[in-house]
Order: C-alpha cells, then sequence, then structure tokens
C-alpha cells in the first residue's frame, strides 16, 4: 500500500480476506520488516480572537449519534498540492460517519465556509436542532457564520482551544484522507 496504511488498517484489510490475526501481531511482524506508514504532515491552523466566547462545548466528546442530521462536525485542512495550497472544508455527519458536503479552495475564507454550508442546506432540509461541532478557527467565530446556524435552528459547539481532542472525528478523517490518499 506504498506506505499508506499502519498496522490497524492492514489488520481490517487482513481480516477481510478471510485471515483470523491479532493486531499486535501485524504490528510485531511490520515492525520486525521496518513497514510503517508516512508520517504526517503538520496541519494548517485557523485559530485568530476570542477563547471560549462564541459557543459552549455542546457535543462534550459525545461522538455517536443515533439518527441522521444530529450531530455534525467541521473543521478546515491544508493540502500542499506542488508547491500549491489546497483548503478542504467538510461536514461530517457522526452517525455513520458520512460526509454531508464539503467545499475545496484555494484559499482559507469565508465565502468557503458558507458555500459548504448551502451545499448541506440543499441536502438536508430540515436542520432544527442539529449540533454543528467545530474548533476555534477564526470561520466559525464569525457573527455571520453565527447567523447562518441560528437562522436554519442548528446548534452551534465549539471545541475547547488548543484541545485536538474535543474535534476528533474530523481530526481523525483528515489524518485518514491524507494517509491513505493524498500522501
Amino acid at each position: 500500500h506504498k506506505g499508506r496504511y499502519g498496522y490497524r488498517r492492514i489488520t481490517l484489510v487482513l481480516k477481510n480476506l478471510g485471515m483470523i490475526i491479532n493486531h499486535k501481531c501485524v504490528q510485531r511482524l511490520m515492525q520486525l520488516m521496518g513497514l510503517k506508514s508516512c508520517i504526517r504532515v503538520v496541519k494548517y491552523r485557523s485559530y485568530k480572537g476570542e477563547v471560549g466566547k462564541v459557543a459552549d462545548n455542546v457535543l462534550q466528546r459525545q461522538f455517536k449519534a443515533d439518527r441522521p442530521n444530529q450531530k455534525w462536525a467541521t473543521d478546515v485542512t491544508e493540502f500542499n498540492v506542488s508547491g500549491n495550497k489546497l483548503y478542504l472544508s467538510p461536514i461530517i455527519d457522526l452517525f455513520n460517519g458520512e460526509i454531508v458536503s464539503f467545499d475545496l479552495s484555494e484559499r482559507p475564507v469565508f465565502s468557503q465556509i458558507i458555500r459548504m454550508l448551502k451545499k448541506s442546506f440543499r441536502k438536508v432540509k430540515s436542520t432544527q436542532n442539529i449540533i454543528l461541532h467545530s474548533d476555534q478557527g477564526w470561520q466559525y467565530q464569525m457573527k455571520a457564520y453565527q447567523n447562518i446556524l441560528k437562522e436554519k435552528g442548528i446548534v452551534q459547539s465549539m471545541s475547547r482551544k488548543g484541545n485536538c481532542l474535543d474535534n476528533a472525528v474530523i481530526e481523525n478523517f483528515f489524518g485518514t484522507i491524507k494517509s491513505e490518499m493524498f500522501y
């Protein structure tokens, strides 16, 4: 897999092929053979502004949802493609990990977030009481963003400053997509 898969993913592939094998065995064998996944590159950081003044952490690391369109998570990540930067902004549904909408931009601008939101509103008609969780990036602290969420009846939730575990689902998605598809 060209250095894209770690021991956990290799274990899943082997199990899907019908082999019965423990992840610790796969990890040990990969270490013996000198096989490991590529190291991830430092990500884009979008924080600018007040700490904890915009929205509470409503999600509280409760990443499981009982039904679709109950809890969403969003963030922005950076890809360096041949010296040019691209910024991906998706919304992920915490019920099944489905990408509700996304937008790709050459610059991390607020209009990218608006386009992503509008795509999600076209796909999901009833947005009442959906919890939309994000980090404390400058885009999510803007009054225009907060007003759009209020108009649609969406509950805004934000991670605590400097705590990537509060937004672990979307961070994990970015790590996986970069390791397995991009690098």
